[in-house]
């Protein structure tokens, strides 16, 4: 089995290098993917409230056999439970769900800049949390610079990461340089541009001649040219599928190295056009959706 490299989080935990995403997975078709991924020899799986599917992720870690210290499990609470309270109950409901005491990395999904009280209470939550050893690390998602400052000013821990949408079409380089500059490990999600294809924006990743030439050039796909690319500039990936030859695909990415005129050019392919929604967009007005519980 593939050896796994990690990233050594600003409090000294390891995080795999490459994780298991599984947003808009169904739940009926979760527990066989994650069981797949975790077959093949993944060891990070990245869940999260909104998502639906907690207990698939639970059910499926429980099947595998492994022990618990094994998986790094990765969750994200929803802006319908921010606030100090909301938040320590949001745990509860997502540790239930995931049928574990202690959850290695918790993250607020958006930054809410429209109720930031609400945000910062709830990131001291996920402070008092970390503190009782109920959570490994603390982290954030599609912080953008000001919501990072924000946020900096009026906690105490600094985040281990921010997730955020990176991919060669869009790669938000003042957002990762400032998470670089205060030690918050960038995690990518839509790692091979999948938002660029899943919705029909246009332009797809998988197709861009660049990104296929340098694939022959290796022996390669384009999803794994891709996330070697993000793996040689130090972020963390958490590439998606339910097939079980793309989930095996993803993670055969330890065996070649990018030169740096192919990484270059791989850089050179910014668009800058997101893909998700503008992070000032989502509001409890807007993107309101109550999380069950257990």
């Amino acid at each position: 089995m593939t050896a796994i490299p990690n990233i050594t989080l600003n409090n000294g935990v390891d995080l795999p290098a490459i994780g298991f995403g599984v947003f808009q997975t169904p739940p009926a078709e979760t527990v066989s993917a994650v069981s797949e991924a975790l077959r093949v020899g993944y060891r990070h799986i990245d869940t999260a409230a909104l998502y639906g599917n907690e207990r698939q992720v639970g059910e499926a870690l429980t099947a595998s056999g492994l022990r618990r210290s094994d998986v790094f499990v990765e969750t994200k609470i929803w802006i319908n439970d921010f606030g100090y309270d909301e938040t320590l109950h949001s745990f509860d409901k997502s540790a239930r769900k995931l049928g574990v005491e202690q959850i290695d990395l918790l993250v607020l999904h958006q930054a809410l800049p429209s109720a930031f009280e609400k945000t910062l209470g709830a990131y001291r939550a996920l402070e008092k949390l970390l503190a009782g050893g109920r959570v490994r690390a603390i982290g954030v998602s599609n912080f953008m610079v000001d919501h990072l400052e924000q946020l900096l000013a009026e906690t105490d821990i600094v985040p281990s990461v921010n997730q955020i949408e990176v991919h060669p079409y869009f790669q938000q380089r003042a957002v990762q340089d400032h998470c670089k500059a205060h030690g918050i490990v960038t995690q990518a999600w839509s790692p091979i541009g999948g938002i660029t294809f899943y919705r029909g924006n246009g332009r797809s990743t998988l197709e861009d001649p660049t990104i296929v030439a340098i694939g022959k050039a290796h022996g390669k796909s384009p999803a794994q040219v891709m996330l070697r690319w993000h793996v040689e500039e130090g972020r963390q990936v958490i590439p998606k599928s339910v097939k079980p030859s793309r989930i095996a695909e993803n993670f055969n990415v330890f065996d070649f190295s990018l030169t740096v005129d192919e990484i270059a050019a791989l850089d050179a392919l910014e668009t800058g056009v997101r893909g998700g929604p503008e992070p000032a967009n989502v509001t409890l007005e807007t993107f309101s959706r109550i999380i069950p519980e257990s």
